[in-house]
């Protein structure tokens, strides 16, 4: 307990800090005090692998930020190369001591290092040192081994704080949000967080719920005049990111919400907050990252309605824009933000948060800006520094080197040069050199995403995820809503096929009227078993679909997490029942093929019992990949981990197919392989002839499969299978890659180089 109070002691000081470099150094001096030792100091690895000292109390200040120990020299190096604490007395006399010039450590005569190690890598050593000749005991090396496992979750990025020259370049590296590379000027979007509103009391009740009524009738207007200014054409693209504005707005439970927060006495910017973090929390709470990434919906609502009364109460408004071409750059780039900037103006954007699912993505691949989400807290950046975004590799950097800066300009004009090769490609069928034909199909859970889908050539939708609706309403939606979203979504698609994923919620996905707590919700009451344990709601689900479909031969219904043959023939109960009312009602429906999504590894090894009750099988490759390696690619700690091309994926993937062939049944995979270059080519080999993939990568997978040969393909899979390490079968995909020199990728792999 004494341990735990002292470590609560020294981070809770540290916390209070404004950077993470005077973090460190309050780390540094909490450690020194509460160990009663003269000297503590930090030793960090820099690119060369050699320790630099970047905080220290005790040593001399000028050796700071400046001192480096060659790598695998002196103690310190010692401590680093054995992954091991190393705590001897007169440290001078011991055959690997190294003195640090300026560093004044000749007076301490014990020393006692632990290693920092981060995701297995060692990434620094701690150190504390007495002018006494004593060494630390058993109970305070494992104190500092404590401290030293804490502190290197804050010095992981030190680079990224260690104070540098502010314009210097700088790479950062997020997650792909649009495709395509930016350069112009940082234009910085204000960091309005109503989260970090402080609690007020509220002395006009009735004038503050009149202000909220006012509010929420200038922002629904404001929407709309930002969805006009993108343009007719552009919005109906993305009418569906509008549309979500204008239902949470008009939404009873948010406009009460607020209303009875000013009851309770607070003001009108604290009632918003507490609403606002209430439905946040819902949707975060959530497994599915693309109903998660909805809180982020939420989120920029919500800073939307407390910065337009913020302007109100200020008299603020918007300054002028500069000129040039212009990267947003913000903690969250709002629809708003974008709507604000002419397109020809508007190069990139740039967001510390968000994900490849938020709004602010989904719009930015509808008006094809390129965009990188999720870089984490960025200092330094200031208005009008020079930023190129590259949105096919996931990175931003600062303030480019010339030649970078140069040969990315150029990778700008392939890019321009292949929008054009891929245009015509639209109506054209993948099909391999050798004539081996591949289906292409849109993954889809926004009316946003239909049309984007239908102009990059899409075959029909591979997933449609039919969550939204239960998401944004305050009860379970009516058969006739469901009805006619459904309805839209067949007749966007006309012709075509439409795989809807029965509804996928439970507890990892918890409906805001429907709460459910479980201990492990990824292991929990979730897809096909919570449909059938709610078969009231499955029922009506299905009606939806089977009226939607009036009779065509478009509609697919896919089955999410089926394990075990019961849910399959209770299924199949529920739909023949639902067939049997409809026909008796005299709607015209038929019966629509069924698939399983194959994510569940226990589903693999039972394909051939489940013959007669499924007609096609898609594989879900994102949650197969995470159960198969036991890996959340969600969680930081774990996702470097993560690897769709892992060989025990690629074998499960290969009896699939196998299954598949041998029963007659087609076989599809949707998830993030199907964009993935160097996973597609290993599909193309293993069998897979039918894809799914986002509306922004669809061009590119079709450029690339009527490139590639099926049977080196296949060779090229062999080969993998046989492999042991992910590594050497990416090396062996890109190198076939390289080979077909596909123009966007030979030119990226270039500059991935400098």
């Amino acid at each position: 307990m004494s341990v735990l109070l002292t470590l609560t002691r020294i981070v809770q000081a540290a916390a209070e800090a404004d950077s993470p470099a005077v973090q460190v150094r309050k780390l540094v001096d909490g450690i020194q005090r509460e160990m009663d030792v003269d000297a503590c100091s930090l030793y960090l690895v820099d690119d060369h692998q050699d320790l630099v000292l970047a905080a220290s109390h005790g040593l001399g200040a000028a050796a700071v930020g400046h001192a480096t120990i060659p790598h695998k020299q002196g103690l310190v190096g010692l401590v680093v190369a054995g992954r091991h604490p190393v705590n001897l007395v007169e440290p001078a006399s011991h055959p690997a001591f190294h003195y640090v010039s300026g560093s004044d450590e000749e007076q301490f005569r014990s020393f006692c290092g632990v290693p920092l190690i981060r995701a297995g890598a060692v990434i620094g050593a701690l150190v504390v040192q007495r002018r006494e000749p004593r060494p630390l005991s058993a109970e305070e090396e494992a104190f500092l081994v404590t401290l030293g496992t804490q502190l290197a979750l804050v010095v992981a990025n030190w680079q990224d704080w260690h104070e540098t020259d502010k314009y210097a370049p700088r790479v950062l590296r997020g997650i792909r949000g649009s495709p395509g590379i930016g350069i112009g000027s940082v234009f910085l979007c204000e960091d309005l967080d109503l989260f970090s509103v402080v609690d007020a009391p509220c002395r006009d009740r009735d004038g503050a719920k009149a202000q909220w009524r006012e509010l929420l009738s200038r922002v629904q207007s404001e929407v709309r005049e930002e969805q006009s200014a993108l343009g007719d054409s552009l919005s109906r693209e993305v009418a569906g990111i509008f549309d979500a504005y204008h239902m949470l707005l008009s939404d009873p439970a948010l406009r009460l919400g607020v209303e009875q927060g000013i009851d309770a006495g607070h003001d009108l910017p604290s009632a918003l907050r507490g609403v606002i973090q209430h439905f946040a929390k819902l949707f975060m709470a959530m497994e599915d990252p693309y109903l998660r990434a909805r809180h982020e919906d939420i989120r920029h609502l919500g800073n939307r309605l407390y910065g337009t009364w913020r302007e109100g109460m200020t008299g603020s408004g918007d300054e002028n824009l500069p000129g040039g071409p212009l990267v947003l750059v913000g903690a969250q780039v709002s629809v708003s933000h974008i709507a604000a900037v002419p397109r020809e103006q508007l190069a990139g954007i740039a967001c510390f948060q968000g994900s490849t699912l938020s709004h602010t993505a989904v719009l930015a691949n509808a008006l094809g800006i390129p965009a990188v989400m999720g870089l984490g807290e960025v200092r330094g950046i200031g208005e009008g520094d020079n930023i190129l975004v590259d949105g096919n590799q996931a990175s931003v950097i600062l303030n480019p080197e010339p030649a970078v800066l140069a040969e990315y300009r150029e990778l700008a004009r392939s890019e321009q040069q292949l929008r054009g090769l891929l245009q015509e490609l639209r109506d054209q069928p993948a099909i391999t050199r050798d004539g081996h034909r591949v289906n292409l199909y849109a993954n889809s859970g926004l009316i946003a995403d239909l049309s984007p889908g239908l102009a990059a050539g899409a075959e029909g939708l591979g997933l449609y995820r039919t969550e939204i609706p239960f998401m944004i309403s305050e009860t379970f939606p009516s058969e006739e809503e469901q009805y006619r979203l459904y309805r839209d979504v067949i007749t966007a698609y006309r012709g075509k096929p439409v795989h809807m994923r029965i509804l996928d919620v439970g507890a990892d996905k918890p409906l805001p009227y429907f709460p459910v707590q479980e201990p492990n919700p990824v292991l929990g009451w979730r897809g096909i078993r919570f449909c059938l344990d709610n078969s009231a709601l499955l029922m009506t689900q299905l009606r939806a679909m089977l009226r939607a479909a009036q009779g065509s031969q478009q509609l697919r219904i896919l089955l999410p997490m089926v394990s075990a043959s019961s849910e399959l023939e209770r299924f199949h109960v529920l739909l023949n029942d639902a067939l049997a009312q409809l026909l008796e009602e005299g709607q015209t429906v038929c019966r629509p093929e069924v698939g399983i999504m194959v994510e569940v590894p226990a589903a693999i090894s039972q394909l051939g019992k489940w013959r007669d009750e499924i007609d096609f099988l898609s594989i879900g490759s994102n949650d197969l990949s995470q159960y198969l390696l036991a890996l959340d690619r969600n969680n930081p700690r774990v996702s470097p981990s993560y690897d769709h091309l892992h060989p025990s994926v690629l074998s499960e993937i290969a009896r699939v197919v196998e299954a598949g062939a041998a029963l007659k049944l087609p076989v599809s995979l949707c998830g993030e392989m199907s964009s993935d270059p160097e996973a597609v080519i290993l599909l193309l080999g293993l069998g897979i002839r039918t894809l799914s993939l986002s509306a922004a990568q669809l061009p590119r997978i079709k450029w690339l499969i009527r490139a590639a040969d099926s049977g080196e393909a296949a060779r090229l899979a062999a080969q993998a299978l046989q492999l042991r390490e992910t590594n050497a079968i990416r090396e062996l995909t890109e190198s076939y890659l390289q080979s077909l020199a596909p123009p966007w990728l030979s030119k990226q792999h270039e500059v991935k180089q400098l």
